[in-house]
């Protein structure tokens, strides 16, 4: 297939394995690169010295020997984020191939990204976000809309994809949220959209190195099961509604919201709880810890079985040309 995304990033088919915090790998990526897909994972993963410098070194490796796929980095550019400025440096000095940016304003990452011929694309999820990355230079959007894991957006991608698409007719715009199957790629391509997002279902793979047992509530979950809870981050988040989810509730209290919103406290304050919140869910992702906390999509709902990644990617490259071909059949009968 040939979009807008595949001929930017130099793909055989317009699929980003979305980045998921504490899940996305080196196994991962490198089974996306050979699968002629990007593979991207939030830089955060690598959070001790030297860590980032080593996973990109090896990926920039597998890069060179799969010439139809590609990897990416997702900078959190919030000024919360007490490694950003660090990973942007290393990006840089390793040459990213592309970045999408979450939380905060692109800037600085376009300027950098753009002086080496590297590509940005910027997660939004109204119009209002989007010109302003725009305006920025970004080479596209990552339209988050409802039923995505994590950082989900309020809007439906059926409104948003188009929007943005008519507002913005020569961007590139990539869909995230409830995708886990080729017919929903093929719908995204129906809107207008060159490409898309796609994270929880490589949740349920066998690289992902989180445990078994969120592996299987993947699996086991349906979409009344995803929940958003503001205890993560202090951003909306989506999770699974799990006992311990319940037991801490989802809502920020009035003294939590107070320190947000305070003028001097609200970027420490919101740093503690960002970083509180990174530890519940690297504790979560390990084998027999019961304070579950774990992100997810409404796309579970479409997840039966744990596959290795080569198969996913295959399965939704063979699923998308066969709901093209039902689609093409039905309108010319």
């Amino acid at each position: 297939m040939k979009t807008k995304l595949t001929q930017l990033l130099n793909i055989d088919f317009p699929m980003i394995m979305a980045p998921m915090f504490l899940v996305s790998n080196e196994a991962m990526l490198t089974a996306a690169m050979k699968g002629g897909i990007a593979g991207t994972f939030p830089s955060l993963n690598y959070r001790n010295p030297g860590e980032i410098d080593q996973v990109l070194d090896k990926l920039n490796e597998v890069k060179s020997k799969t010439p139809k796929g590609t990897y990416g980095v997702n900078m959190i550019v919030q000024k919360t984020n007490p490694l950003y400025e660090k990973h942007l440096k290393v990006c840089v000095e390793k040459k990213v191939p592309f970045y999408i940016t979450s939380l905060g304003s692109p800037k600085e990452v376009i300027l950098k990204a753009h002086s080496y011929g590297a590509k940005v694309f910027c997660d939004v999820t109204n119009l209002e976000h989007a010109q302003k990355c725009f305006d920025l230079g970004c080479d596209g959007f990552i339209a988050v809309g409802q039923g995505a894991g994590g950082h989900a957006g309020p809007n439906s991608l059926q409104i948003l994809v188009p929007a943005l698409q008519k507002a913005f007719p020569n961007t590139p715009v990539i869909a995230a949220g409830g995708i886990a199957s080729g017919a929903g790629i093929l719908s995204m391509l129906t809107l207008g959209a060159e490409g898309v997002s796609v994270g929880t279902r490589f949740i349920a793979s066998t690289e992902a190195g989180v445990s078994d047992a969120y592996k299987n509530a993947i699996v086991s979950s349906k979409m009344d099961d995803i929940v958003m809870t503001e205890k993560i981050s202090g951003t909306p988040c989506t999770i699974i509604n799990t006992p311990f989810a319940k037991k801490i509730g989802y809502k920020q209290n009035w003294l939590e919201r107070a320190l947000s919103n305070n003028a001097r406290t609200k970027k420490y304050f919101k740093m503690w709880v960002q970083l509180t919140g990174m530890k519940r869910l690297e504790q979560s992702v390990k084998p027999g810890n019961y304070q579950t906390l774990w992100c997810a999509g409404q796309s579970v709902e479409l997840i039966n079985e744990i596959s290795s990644c080569a198969d996913i990617i295959e399965k939704m490259k063979k699923e998308t040309v066969e709901a093209y071909n039902r689609l093409t059949a039905e309108i010319n009968a």
